[in-house]
């Protein structure tokens, strides 16, 4: 690469600025309701997710199914309204195949995502910290060496969407309220906390 590590990832970091995500504040606020409403429903333990990968307990997919399902609809909705639209990124299957390996042996090993990980750590779990500082930097790593990993992780089959396949965009509603009703199919069962000493 001609760049030296620091200019590519300054440059990188002015990219991500000038594509106008939303004002910081308010990146900020949706991080820390995102945040509150995981620590309220617990799911950033590692019983909840252990829980589920054994099929003992349903809160972690009843969350998922439900938040993932009124986020389509309202996005739908909002893309109709010319309030929204979509930002798809390209069907690589090298590197999904690659990438679902690495993520399900990090999850395995921790016992959370990247999305309840953080939350954990808020919280004084210092085993998730070092898997945090590690997916960041594997991460950064990354990023720096894609240009060379682009032969490895495989073709760009294009930005490929399921409303494209079964050639309706009303699609995306259907599998909003059918994730919904899952949400709430699912059984209540839950597995309860094991509580230590401090």
């Amino acid at each position: 690469m001609n760049l030296n590590i620091v200019e590519f990832f300054s440059q990188t970091i002015d990219l991500v600025h000038k594509q106008h995500h939303g004002s910081i504040p308010l990146i900020l606020f949706i991080g820390i309701l995102f945040g509150v409403i995981i620590q309220w429903s617990r799911v950033d333990t590692f019983d909840k997710i252990a829980g589920f990968a054994i099929l003992h307990g349903f809160k972690v997919p009843k969350m998922l199914f439900l938040a993932i399902g009124i986020a389509s609809i309202g996005l739908y909705f909002m893309i109709k309204m010319g309030w929204a639209h979509y930002h798809i990124k390209p069907i690589v299957l090298g590197g999904i195949l690659i990438g679902g390996v690495i993520f399900a042996i990090g999850m395995a090993i921790l016992g959370l995502c990247p999305g309840t990980g953080p939350v954990a750590v808020s919280e004084g779990n210092i085993d998730v910290l070092t898997g945090l500082i590690g997916g960041l930097l594997a991460g950064a790593l990354f990023t720096y060496l894609y240009p060379d990993l682009k032969s490895i992780i495989g073709p760009n089959l294009g930005k490929v969407t399921l409303a494209q396949l079964v050639n309706h965009d009303w699609f995306i509603f259907i599998y909003g309220a059918l994730l919904i009703f899952i949400a709430f199919w699912l059984p209540e069962r839950e597995v309860e906390e094991e509580v230590g000493e401090i």
